[in-house]
């Protein structure tokens, strides 16, 4: 074959890579987690090819190369717990760039593997930073890389607004397929999806209700920072593209508490996923269950089930962290102030602030 006719295939190939992703189904999602007549819907971004965070990787990545900021054939160097390292992959299939992802010893077996079969490069860090955790350890060493490698680039999906811009084709697809939205129930990590997708259904329903799902553990939204069993969710890190001002209040979530309700998805819904979406589900049903009849809930699922096999689906693993007893209770706890108590368990808080702007606050995690 040709080099023309091989980058004639090449083209053709990255288009129906790029056409895979975007367009997801929703679902309407009851028993157990709300009672007959009453539910959400979830957008099930776990039908795209690595998940919620394919929107992003090749909305950053093209905007790169328009900018110059990533050239022909330059590296893709970004710290990931796993599904914006599957969605890199994708865009770098689709462009023609090679990818290293830096990542943690958390980060799931099977989805280690994923990431090595579709071409990463994977880098393992060892050690936690002593004050920003995993997070800070994985981005020191994209800088070291990307110092060492001229050329390379890092997406930087934690700051760079590129990433909140990526998702308001998902924010239309739910005006399309719902109508109307009055509450928005979406997990919390870079901010990248929260702030996106809040902002155009605002923009459209100014008085949308917006519920940020944070992780126990997670700084985020003033808790103090703790190692965390949960991936994809919450941070230990302070990322500047959560967009604290359109949240009305925030839940934090227990691990076996997302357990719970991934396995009640699957049982119920045959439609489930990860620590996010476990997440979601328990604030969605709350939602579902306390907002008056006929309020219309959407809750995004960031993922599938398939990278979770050997974790949340696992019943040794869920047995070795204790997390097969827990279920979450009927109400959340609640708190007045973010920094009124640690949340260890289901915990809402309905002031909303941003930790780094409140007296005394410096940029030290960012």
């Amino acid at each position: 074959m040709s080099n023309l006719s091989t980058a004639l295939l090449s083209r053709g190939a990255g288009r129906a890579l790029a056409a895979a992703v975007g367009n997801t189904p929703v679902l309407r999602i009851g028993h157990p987690f709300a009672p007959a007549g009453r539910g959400f819907w979830a957008k099930l971004e776990g039908f795209n090819p690595g998940g919620l965070k394919d929107r992003a990787a090749l909305h950053l990545v093209a905007r790169a190369r328009e900018r110059g900021d990533l050239r022909r054939g330059g590296t893709i160097v970004e710290s990931t717990s796993g599904t914006l390292g599957l969605g890199l992959v994708l865009a770098g299939r689709i462009y023609g760039h090679p990818v290293t992802v830096v990542t943690d010893s958390g980060l799931e077996p099977d989805v280690h593997r994923l990431l090595r079969a579709h071409g990463a490069r994977v880098e393992v860090v060892t050690s936690p930073h002593p004050t920003g955790g995993w997070q800070e350890a994985r981005n020191m060493r994209v800088r070291e890389l990307v110092a060492e490698h001229p050329g390379s680039w890092c997406p930087d999906q934690y700051n760079n607004p590129d990433n909140v811009d990526a998702y308001a084709p998902l924010a239309h697809e739910l005006l399309a397929q719902l109508h109307r939205v009055d509450v928005l129930v979406v997990s919390v990590g870079t901010g990248g999806h929260s702030a996106g997708v809040s902002r155009v259904l605002r923009a459209c329903f100014p008085r949308l209700t917006v519920i940020g799902v944070d992780a126990t553990g997670s700084t985020i939204f003033g808790q103090p920072a703790r190692p965390r069993l949960m991936r994809g969710l919450g941070s230990s890190i302070h990322p500047r593209n959560v967009a604290y001002e359109q949240f009305s209040e925030v839940h934090w979530v227990s691990p076996g508490e997302a357990v719970w309700a991934c396995r009640q998805l699957a049982r119920f819904h045959c439609a489930s996923g990860g620590w996010s979406v476990g997440a979601v589900a328990v604030v969605a049903g709350w939602a579902a269950r306390s907002y008056p009849a006929g309020t219309r809930i959407a809750a995004i699922f960031p993922d599938g089930p398939h990278r979770y096999l050997s974790t949340i689906y696992n019943d040794d693993y869920c047995t070795e962290h204790d997390l097969l007893a827990v279920q979450p209770a009927e109400e959340p706890e609640e708190f007045k102030q973010p920094d009124e108590g640690e949340a260890l368990r289901w915990t809402r808080c309905l002031q909303v602030v941003d930790p780094l702007a409140s007296p005394g606050a410096t940029e030290a995690g960012r």
